[in-house]
This record gives structure tokens, sequence and C-alpha cells, in this order.
């Protein structure tokens, strides 16, 4: 596995305005009568860090301490839930939040914001059959190297069922994202406008360990005079952020005056990952604020300027940002399209023209960073410091912190962002990624080049999907503010 990337955001230490700690304000202790040592630690961590600490009133600061019997009532609280998992969903979680979550081992957790998971390498979005609970599954992308790069499985392929039965809103999380590491797939066809199931039959394994390199597809065309690039990039991830640059240079050296970033399966990832794909395509003026951070109202007076705001990079790793420098960028989306993916464009929209094609992206303009109980660094995970983790608690809670504005302050976006030019996916005209007559692509070299008329991008079966096999991995919807890597409070 490649290094985790030290991510220094700021340069200079991340210390505090006023003090050389952030002020942990609970004093409350359990009383020992109870064994609720993980309950304790997500409390505190989400009394200090949690984006809607004062819209949960059992996280407020004096929940406890004004009580006769603060430490006793603490316990009791505490213990109101035998499972973390419950006490996290039940007493700590705001009911708006729709993607702070945990693990009870920060290991899996943090290997799959590195993208590495226990896969079959299948990547599908799953659609409901009109008037019906009953659901048919499209298969997107295969990643490279896993399981089903091995079998009969392609692009635009279709399953109705698992194991014999019908996928429906019921049983698809059990029979696709359950404990079964084999499953079979029942597969179909699309014939006259339905879809249709045949006796065909595709057998897949979860494997551990998967690595998925999110840079998918990188190539250059030549269309009408114009030298366009396009990247089909698949999550934020940080451990292949020379990947990402290796192929925006080649671009470069290509020749290419237009870019299409094709994000419309990503779901998210790393902030700074992000930051830096903003300075490959735009500039890499350190001086261009590229966002600002917005915590509780606790936590942003701890908070001076210079730990607020992120600035456009300069290097990668230590190498040099050498720029497309483009005054317009083109992104395709989906549904699927979340967090990470919305910072993009919406970080790049004060400096350049963003042309969205595609379909409304999910709405995640909040971010998060993982937690874990080495209280002596504010919970906060840090790779060097994994040795401080309790060897007794090996939970990690990945709440939502705060909000991401850019340098015009705009971030409410929970609707999603709207396309400039509205193109769903048609299951019945997919397309192969990267060729340029797939649809999306097509739509967007023909606003580049100008060629307009030429293709007919009518959509007759239009893939709503009501999910996805991305949505069912930890790292979905996330916006994952990394900057706190290697710092110490």
């Amino acid at each position: 596995m490649k290094k985790i990337l030290i991510l220094l955001i700021t340069i200079l230490s991340f210390s505090c305005s006023n003090d050389d700690d952030l002020t942990l304000t609970n004093t409350v202790d359990p009383d020992g009568s109870a064994d609720v040592e993980v309950q304790d630690f997500m409390w505190k961590a989400m009394n200090f860090w949690y984006f809607w600490q004062e819209n949960v009133d059992d996280l407020a600061d004096d929940r406890f301490e004004n009580t006769t019997d603060g430490s006793a009532a603490y316990t009791a609280f505490l213990d109101s839930e035998d499972d973390p998992a419950a006490f996290f969903e039940n007493k700590l979680q705001y009911i708006e939040d729709r993607f702070s979550f945990y693990n009870e081992d920060y290991r899996e957790l943090t290997n799959s914001l590195a993208g590495i998971s226990k896969s079959n390498g299948l990547e599908f979005g799953l659609v409901r059959f009109e008037d019906s609970e009953e659901l048919f599954g499209i298969v997107r992308y295969i990643v490279p190297n896993s399981n089903a790069s091995t079998v009969e499985i392609q692009r635009g392929d279709f399953f109705t069922g698992v194991d014999g039965q019908t996928l429906t809103l019921n049983n698809y999380i059990d029979l696709l994202f359950g404990d079964n590491d084999t499953y079979i797939l029942n597969m179909a066809n699309f014939s006259n406008g339905s879809i249709v199931p045949n006796e065909e039959e595709v057998s897949l394994t979860k494997e551990e360990g998967l690595a998925e390199n999110p840079v998918f597809i990188s190539k250059s065309f030549t269309i009408g005079g114009e030298n366009i690039g396009y990247i089909m990039y698949n999550q934020f991830t940080n451990e292949y952020d020379d990947d990402l640059y290796a192929a925006v240079e080649d671009l470069k050296a290509a020749g290419i005056t237009n870019l299409i970033m094709d994000l419309r399966y990503n779901p998210g990832g790393s902030v700074n990952t992000t930051r830096l794909l903003a300075s490959m395509i735009y500039g890499t003026n350190t001086s261009d604020l590229f966002l600002r951070k917005r915590y509780n109202n606790k936590l942003q007076d701890q908070f001076n300027d210079s730990q607020l705001e992120v600035y456009f990079a300069d290097n990668v790793n230590g190498s040099a940002i050498n720029s497309l420098g483009l005054t317009q960028l083109y992104v395709l989306t989906s549904a699927s399209s979340a967090s990470a993916s919305e910072l993009l464009i919406n970080s790049l929209e004060p400096y350049m023209d963003v042309i969205q094609i595609g379909d409304v992206t999910r709405g995640k303009n909040e971010f998060s960073t993982t937690l874990v109980d080495d209280r002596d660094n504010s919970y906060l995970y840090t790779p060097s410091r994994v040795n401080n983790i309790n060897p007794d608690n090996q939970w990690a809670i990945q709440p939502l912190i705060g909000r991401n504005e850019n340098a015009d302050g705009f971030f409410d976006f929970t609707d999603g962002l709207q396309p400039d030019y509205e193109l769903l996916e048609d299951y019945g005209n997919l397309g192969i990624l990267g060729e340029e007559n797939e649809p999306l692509l097509a739509k967007a070299i023909e606003l580049i080049t100008g060629a307009t008329g030429k293709k007919d991008f009518t959509v007759t079966y239009p893939i709503n999907v009501i999910s996805s096999s991305k949505e069912h991995s930890l790292i979905s919807g996330k916006m994952i503010d990394d900057t706190f890597y290697d710092m110490e409070f």
C-alpha cells in the first residue's frame, strides 16, 4: 500500500488561536459501574466535534454537570444502550444527519477511505420497475483485477435476481450487501423496452483487500479542431494522488485545451485530494482561497482564520504542479455524484466556468473526519499515532463536523447541484465509457466543438437509481476532512 499522505493544509502547525490545545469542554466521567468505554468515547468526541452538537440536547455541555450526581447520571445515560451502534444512532445523531457513521474496527474504516475494501469489483446501479416493489440492476463498470473482471459480465448487463430470488426493495440489501461473500446473479436482457430475465447466471465472490485506482480512464481526443482531455475519476482517494497528477500531466503533454471530468459514479472522499485536483485544473496561486471551513460554534471560536481557510496548492507530494490553467471545465454528474465531487464544482465556480452535464448531484455539503479513542489527540485519527489508540476500544466514528463554503461564501447545496444541461443515462443506450459516442461524453464534446444537431440526445429509458453498489461502501457520500493527519493538539 502506498504511504498515506501527510496532509498539511496550512503548512504551519495546527495550533489554536488562544491556547496550545483545543479545549475539551466535558469533565464528567463514568463511575465505573458499567461497561461503557465505547459509549463514553462516542459521547465526548461528538460533544466536541459534531456539527450539530447544539441541536442535540443529550450532547449539551452541561447535560450532566448540572445534576446532583453527574457521574452516576452520565453512566446511566451511556448504559441506556448496550450496543454502541444503537447508542450512536439513537442518542447522539441529529435527525437531519444523513451521513455520519461508525465502525467497530477503525482499520476497516480507514482502509475503505483509502480505496481498499472487501469487494467482487462489480459496480452497478439499482432501478425500480415502474409500479412495482421489484428492482433490476445495471452494471456500470468493472474494477480491474477484481473477481468480476474474470467472469463474463460487463457494462450494460442487467440482472433481476440473486441466488434465484427476485430483487425487491425489501431484500436487495441482504442479497447484495449481506454476509454472503459469494452469490449468483440471475441475468436479464433488454428487449423491446423491457428488462426480461433469461437463463444466464454469473457467480461472483467478494475478496479482501481489493484496491481500486480511482483514475479509471484518462485519454484525449482531437475533434473539430479542439484538443479535449477526458478523465473518469471514481473516488477522491489520497492514496492515488500521484496517479491522478500523472494523468493530468499526460493530458497537458498531449496539448489539451479543454477538460471533461467524469464524476458520475464518484461518491466523494478526500478534501485535500479535491484541492489538489482543482489546483491541477485551474492554477497554483496559493493566495487563492479554495474553501473556508465552518464548524460548530464552540470550535469555530477556537480556530483562527489561517486554520479555517484552505488555499489552492502548488505541489503534490513535493512535486510542483504544472497546472492546466483552464478557464472552463466540463463535469459529468449523476445522482451518485456526492460530497467531494460537489466540492470540486462548488470551489471552482468562483474562478472558472464550470459546465455541469448530467443529473442533479446527491447534495452532500458537510465534511467529516475519523475519530478514535485517542484522547490526548482530541480523538483525531492520525496514522502516526495508531499506537496511542485505546487498545480496549477499536471503534471509530465518522461524524459530520462542518461545512465548506467557497470563495464566494456559497455552501447551500443540500438539494444537490443542478446541471446546466440535464442528461440522464439511458439503459437502452448506455454506451461505452470513454468512447466519444457515449451520450454524456458526446454532449460535452458537442458543447466544446459547437457541432450541434449531429446527435440525438433523447433519453427514452432514464436510469433513476434508488441505490448503487457504492452507496453501500463506507466511503459513500463522504467528504473527508483529512487535514488533521499528523497534527497533534
